[in-house]
């Protein structure tokens, strides 16, 4: 890569760290944003060769330490093992993304970490997931997150620089780390996304985990049958969603689709009615963000990262995280409502783009 605002002689090898590359989500996105934009090896564990195309980044180089398999916490155990064990050589810096990719920071320097979040298990949202767990595994779980916790901290004791996704993330770090951070919101191409109309469905994007609240989704819409909910999103192998979504029971007037391809999620948002998002305490957000770039309305729970996105009043609502608080705000927009927030949540998507985002890494990694 040649290094924006110096010598054409003067290249910068770098290297973007990620987690796996099995589901398209927010990180992946992070991941592969920078990986093609600063023409950066993409190193990861387990990866679906076909996502970075499908995820709109086609010819980003990826490279595996090996795949992974096993179930949560074996899963986690053995990518922190991969990465604290990795020796990359012939790069001039590193970027760390993800929940297990930082362990690679003791063997690999100058490094970034750009935080997602401390891993929730581990800290904010432990006793919460330990109690959806059965009693016979909670001992395990505890000694689990006991021990790999620590590791975790370790491990970010050997990262040079962090950068938090967002000032919710920031106090997170600050809080279980004891680190400063910086704060650059992550990367969303507003341009790719577009307003049509207002359709005849909602539409929430996300993974399918516990924290994202799917099962208040399904409430919402049991209360509303008149209205339909199409969910986009998938989950990683070998986790507890599995048996999360199978304990759900999925009312006849929303549908899953899985995840899917880049140009019909771009439809989605292009022709839903509106947008609604329900996950606790959540790190950032960038499924609201891409629906204010279609122009959309966004429905969120009133907590976490969506706060410094949504304008209450002007490009959504937030809402308790309860189902009748979204079902009563729903049954109160009308079809004038929601195209008169079009403009101002267009405007407001634009202050998060991918161009900022990459103006503001080019900064803090010197090119």
């Amino acid at each position: 890569m040649r290094c924006p605002g110096r010598p054409a002689a003067v290249y910068m090898r770098l290297a973007v760290l990620y987690d796996y590359l099995e589901t398209i989500g927010g990180g992946e996105r992070v991941a592969l944003t920078l990986s093609k934009h600063f023409d950066a090896d993409l190193v990861t564990t387990a990866y679906d060769e076909t996502l970075p195309a499908r995820a709109g980044y086609p010819g980003v180089r990826v490279t595996s330490l090996g795949s992974i398999r096993g179930r949560t916490p074996v899963k986690q155990i053995r990518a922190s093992l991969r990465f604290s064990r990795a020796t990359l050589s012939g790069y001039d810096a590193y970027v760390l993304v993800g929940n297990w990719a930082h362990f690679a920071a003791r063997r690999h320097h100058p490094n970034l970490y750009y935080c997602l979040t401390p891993t929730r298990f581990f800290y904010d949202q432990r006793e919460a997931t330990l109690a959806r767990l059965p009693a016979s595994r909670r001992p395990v779980a505890r000694a689990w997150v006991a021990v790999h916790s620590a590791f975790d901290r370790r491990a970010v004791s050997h990262c040079n620089r962090i950068v938090a996704i967002s000032e919710n993330v920031r106090g997170r770090i600050q809080r279980y780390y004891a680190r400063p951070s910086d704060v650059i919101y992550p990367p969303v191409a507003t341009h790719r996304f577009h307003f049509e109309d207002v359709g005849d469905a909602w539409l929430s994007v996300n993974r399918l985990y516990p924290e994202k609240r799917i099962g208040v989704q399904f409430d919402i819409f049991r209360r509303l049958p008149q209205e339909r909910l199409l969910v986009v999103g998938g989950y990683t192998m070998g986790d507890r969603t599995e048996a999360y979504i199978g304990s759900l029971v999925k009312p006849a007037n929303v549908t899953l689709l899985g995840d899917v391809p880049e140009d019909e999620l771009v439809r989605l948002y292009a022709r839903c009615k509106g947008f609604l998002t329900t996950a606790v305490d959540e790190d950032f957000g960038i499924t609201p963000v891409e629906a204010m770039a279609a122009g959309k309305c966004v429905l969120a729970t009133d907590d976490g990262g969506y706060r410094e996105t949504v304008i209450e009043g002007k490009t959504g609502f937030l809402l308790p995280p309860e189902a009748d608080a979204f079902a009563a705000k729903i049954r109160e927009l009308d079809e004038g409502t929601l195209r008169g927030m079009r403009n101002d949540s267009v405007a407001r998507a634009s202050q998060f783009d991918e161009s900022v985002f990459l103006r503001k890494m080019e900064s803090v990694l010197g090119v």
